[in-house]
């Protein structure tokens, strides 16, 4: 979203407003003019069309907007202030804007049915999209737009920087592998015992010894080795090639790195794995770099293979922190082991009378399934805390599904917020822009307080924090207090 142009279009509605004497609603079209940025690749005002009020006000509003029917007219209005605009400002033609108010007519009956159909009801999506798929993943990660720091060496003190857990393939993978190094091809390991095992002890040495550039051709690089092994085992991740090549410049003394030779170098030891312009620790690496961990008596936990868990057990998994590749492969061939209604039903079950977190996963489990999932799904809208989702499920696949009360609406609202809180507080900038964007209204969340929820008053302080409108942050605010009056009753 190019937000440069919808701060001065919003400057320039209101100026525009005051000296004609025209209230605008400013906030409701910044609301517009966002989402036309990013849906619809409207990157300047006069790049709205009729069409455009199409897709924002039947489609895209009421999928990622918390609001009720009859809040439709606000909208509608708001948008006929910014027809009225684009045609005095010249931005379109009078032509255009007496075709957009043409549109605007026929659309406003209609959106108030698209906010009333369940099958619109997006709020869930929505709002997992703001906690992106950072929620299934605890430890680090490479963020999207970020890069890791690695000219910063974790402390060697083991109990300082904890490891964790890993994900190993097969002793046989491994030791089949081996013959894939090409430098084992000219230094064969020694003859006879575990080559896993002389394979660990080689690496170990290449770590703790004074190699003089033997590896890389840098003894300063060479030096610096053992730092950039350990921060990727901690990442667990493939990362940017241009990333080992900062750090690398960083140790290598006068003379700038030569990145490609030396990750050549480090592919012939065995070591990396390059792909384009990412790298990776190999599997046999990972192996190696395990061993001479727990060699120097530093914990290093094994992940466990979450696709042989119970559902429970995979929750459980992925909350303890799984990088968003394995967890995506994990989810993948739980589900590939089970008949769809199956899996609906063990998630379902184990999402029952859970935290908010641990439900929310399940949930985003069960949506990836079909239609063919609709009697265990169905079966569990007697569970009041799984109803609105399961009604959510059901009318996202055009199924027969009962109407989401007023009450639901606004329960399971706080509880996709209670499921984002930890990503929220991890990255509290990122929360309050994506609250900022597709977000609850003020109107709904001075509501939120009546919400017999256990997490209604931590997602209202949340929202209190983290929102930038003043006037919704205050509603929050209010709602919380009343909230925690509540419970004190």
């Amino acid at each position: 979203m190019s937000i440069e142009w919808v701060n001065q279009a919003i400057d320039d509605l209101r100026a525009w407003g005051r000296t004609r004497g025209v209230e605008v609603d400013a906030d409701e079209v910044r609301l517009l003019c966002d989402y036309a940025s990013d849906y619809l690749n409207v990157n300047e005002l006069g790049d709205f069309t009729p069409e455009t009020f199409d897709e924002l006000l039947l489609s895209i509003y009421p999928r990622k907007v918390i609001a009720p029917p009859e809040s439709a007219p606000e909208t509608v209005a708001a948008a006929r202030t910014l027809v009225d605009y684009l045609r005095e400002a010249g931005k379109v033609s009078p032509p255009a804007a007496a075709g957009m108010h043409e549109r605007l007519d026929d659309i406003a009956p209609r959106m108030v049915e698209a906010l009333a159909d369940p099958a619109n009801f997006g709020m869930a999506k929505s709002l997992f999209s703001s906690i992106g798929p950072e929620s299934l993943e605890q430890s680090v990660a490479i963020p999207a737009g970020e890069l890791p720091d690695l000219g910063e060496a974790p402390c060697d003190c083991p109990g300082c920087t904890p490891l964790p857990a890993v994900r190993l393939a097969g002793p046989e993978e491994l030791r089949a592998a081996l013959a894939s190094v090409p430098m084992l091809a000219e230094e064969p390991l020694p003859a006879g015992g575990d080559p896993l095992n002389a394979w660990s002890e080689r690496v170990a040495r290449m770590l703790d010894h004074d190699t003089g550039g033997a590896v890389t051709g840098s003894p300063e690089i060479d030096e610096g080795l053992y730092d950039l092994f350990d921060m990727l085992y901690r990442l667990q991740v493939r990362v940017p090639v241009t990333v080992i090549g900062d750090y690398l410049d960083e140790i290598s003394g006068d003379t700038p790195a030569d990145l490609p030779a030396v990750l050549d170098r480090l592919a012939w030891s065995g070591m990396v794995d390059t792909d384009g312009d990412t790298a990776e620790l190999t599997p046999h690496a990972l192996w190696a770099l395990r061993e001479h961990y727990l060699a120097l008596g530093v914990d290093a936990p094994l992940a466990p293979d979450l696709a042989e868990a119970d559902a429970h057990e995979l929750i459980e998994g992925l909350l303890e922190g799984v990088p968003t590749e394995l967890a995506e492969a994990d989810i993948a061939r739980w589900l590939a082991g089970r008949d769809p209604g199956e899996a609906a039903a063990e998630l379902l079950a184990a999402a029952s009378g859970a935290p908010a977190v641990a439900r929310g996963i399940a949930i985003t489990i069960v949506d990836r399934l079909g239609p063919e999932a609709e009697a265990q799904v169905r079966a569990f809208l007697d569970d009041e805390e799984l109803r609105p989702h399961v009604i959510h499920w059901l009318a996202a696949r055009r199924l027969p599904a009962p109407a989401l009360t007023q009450e639901e609406l606004l329960w399971v609202s706080v509880d996709m917020l209670a499921l984002a809180m930890p990503a929220a507080e991890e990255d509290p900038e990122i929360f309050a822009e994506n609250m900022a964007a597709s977000g609850p209204p003020a109107h709904v969340i001075e509501e939120m307080w009546r919400v017999d929820h256990p997490d209604v008053v931590e997602v209202l302080e949340l929202l209190g924090r983290s929102i930038t409108d003043g006037t919704v942050a205050k509603a929050a605010r209010k709602a919380a207090f009343k909230a925690r009056s509540r419970a004190i009753r």
